[in-house]
C-alpha cells in the first residue's frame, strides 16, 4: 500500500507500508518505477487515498510506452514470412550508372539491370519424424518412429498468434502512434 507522505519542509515522497519504506518521486529510483508498475496493475486499489495526479499521469506515459513498444515488436514479428509457405524472390530493375542513345526516341536512356531485393526462402518441411524410445529404460524395446508437425513450423505459428494477440489487444491511441 503506498500514500504520499509530505515533510515539514513540503518535500514529498512515497511512502510504503507493505516494505515499510521512504521512495522519492524520482523516475530513475527502481522502487519509484515498482510504484508506477502497481498503479498500472491495481490502480487506485494499492493506493491509500487518491493517487495524484501527477503520479497517474507518469504511470499512464509508463503504460503507454510500454504497449508501444510491445505492439512495435508484434507488427514487426507479423510482417517476417511464414516459415511454412516460405517467401519468393523479389526483383526490381535499377539503373546502372550507364546510359546509350535511344535512336527512336532520340535521347540518352538509362541501362537497366535486375537486382535481387528480397532473396527467396524455401518453405520447410510440413512433418519431420522423430525416434521415440521406451519411457523405461529396463523395457528392451525397440524405439518406433513418430512423424510430427515440424517443431519450426510450430514455433512460428505460436509466436505468430501470440504477435496478434498484442497487436489485437493494443489501444487504439498506440496503435496510430505507432
Amino acid at each position: 500500500m503506498f500514500n504520499i507522505n509530505t515533510t515539514n519542509t513540503l518535500a514529498s515522497n512515497i511512502y510504503c507500508s507493505t516494505h515499510e519504506l521512504y521512495i522519492p518521486l524520482d523516475p530513475a529510483n527502481r522502487h519509484y518505477q515498482e510504484v508506477l508498475d502497481a498503479i498500472i496493475e491495481q490502480g487506485a486499489d494499492c493506493f491509500d487515498g487518491d493517487i495524484p495526479e501527477a503520479l497517474q499521469a507518469a504511470a499512464d506515459e509508463k503504460q503507454f510506452n510500454q504497449q508501444l513498444a510491445a505492439y512495435r515488436v508484434a507488427v514487426a514479428r507479423l510482417a517476417q514470412y511464414v516459415v511454412a509457405e516460405g517467401r519468393n524472390q523479389v526483383t526490381e530493375s535499377q539503373p546502372t550508372g550507364e546510359q546509350v542513345f535511344n535512336e527512336e526516341t532520340m535521347e540518352m536512356d538509362d541501362v537497366m539491370h535486375e537486382v535481387i531485393t528480397v532473396t527467396a526462402i524455401e518453405p520447410v518441411e510440413a512433418t519431420v519424424d522423430r525416434i521415440v524410445y521406451a519411457d523405461d529404460p529396463m523395457v528392451d524395446a525397440e524405439p518406433t518412429i513418430e512423424t510430427i508437425e515440424n517443431p519450426e513450423i510450430t514455433k512460428d505459428n505460436e509466436e505468430r498468434t501470440a504477435a496478434q494477440a498484442v497487436v489485437d489487444a493494443t489501444p487504439q491511441a498506440v496503435i496510430e502512434a505507432a
